[in-house]
């Protein structure tokens, strides 16, 4: 079978088995139970990093392995500057996309927002905080959920989002800021090319309002970019993003649960994985296929 050159090695086996973001589709679920995912995340950004690809990894765990530029350790009161408006201010996205982000954050209704706006393209508003203290109407709706752990992560200087970037999520209890920081990071990388996307684990991260938001920015289709989106949690919200999935060790029923929704027949195609032993399931408009195979040297331990 031809490969594109982005194909990365995925299982062991007679024949090994290749996940083609090409011809696969640019999203790749995986799931599995206990360290499973994270352990394959962190082979698979290895195996794009040796092709010249960036790689921008949103971690909850704690546990993703490899060699980063730049790590964004998220915790409880840390000053980040993680600011949306801030980060507009340093180029990483548009005027309206940062106070797009301020609106579904704080539940700011399309007046509001357009208010917001205008300040924001006048100058008048600089940063989050300053937005709280304009004593506006928008003022008073974002202080009704603005805490002062929210005040943290905006307070400093943005930082700097060049290179292989990780974000470590696995440090904070609060799963609001999980969800501010990684929609606000998710609009900063959206456009990024030649780059391979790692979010684990995909269903914490897509948890609150903030998070489901900024999911589609980083799995929807793009050229030149690759998403793994890894999971202990077989989520109908990660079943559904387009793309092939692959089944690492996890209890029968969710196993069966995972085929079932991939569309894959009962039968002896639906082989039970094992802990070494891994499938990767493709769909296209004529077939679903199933290619089974073993765990690479860079997972096992």
């Amino acid at each position: 079978m031809r490969h594109s050159r982005i194909a990365v090695k995925v299982l062991d086996g007679e024949e090994p088995v290749f996940y083609d973001p090409v011809y696969h589709g640019r999203t790749l679920k995986v799931f599995g139970m206990d360290d499973y995912p994270v352990r394959f995340l962190s082979y698979v950004i290895g195996e794009y990093r040796k092709l010249g690809y960036s790689a921008v990894v949103f971690d909850t765990t704690g546990e993703v392995e490899g060699d980063f530029d730049e790590v964004i350790e998220v915790r409880d009161g840390a000053s980040l500057g993680l600011d949306p408006i801030k980060l507009y201010k340093a180029g990483y996205f548009d005027p309206y996309t940062a106070v797009t982000i301020v609106q579904t954050l704080y539940g700011l209704d399309r007046s509001l927002t357009d208010r917001l706006y205008v300040d924001v393209l006048l100058g008048k508003v600089s940063s989050v905080p300053e937005a709280v203290k304009r004593n506006e109407k928008y003022s008073e709706v974002i202080l009704e959920s603005y805490t002062p752990l929210d005040e943290a992560l905006y307070s400093g200087e943005p930082p700097k989002l060049e290179g292989s970037v990780r974000v470590n999520l696995g440090e904070t209890r609060s799963i609001t800021l999980v969800g501010i920081a990684f929609l606000t990071l998710a609009a900063a990388f959206e456009k990024r090319r030649e780059t391979v996307v790692g979010l684990v684990d995909g269903a914490v991260l897509g948890y609150t309002t903030a998070g489901s938001a900024a999911m589609p920015l980083l799995t929807r289709p793009l050229k030149r970019r690759v998403t793994v989106v890894a999971s202990q949690y077989v989520l109908d919200s990660l079943l559904n993003i387009a793309g092939p999935t692959l089944l690492l060790y996890h209890d029968p029923d969710v196993q069966s649960l995972v085929y079932e929704t991939s569309g894959v027949p009962p039968g002896p195609t639906r082989k039970f994985v094992g802990k070494k032993a891994g499938t990767l399931i493709t769909r296209s408009p004529e077939s679903v296929d199933v290619l089974h195979g073993g765990l690479p040297e860079g997972v096992l331990r």
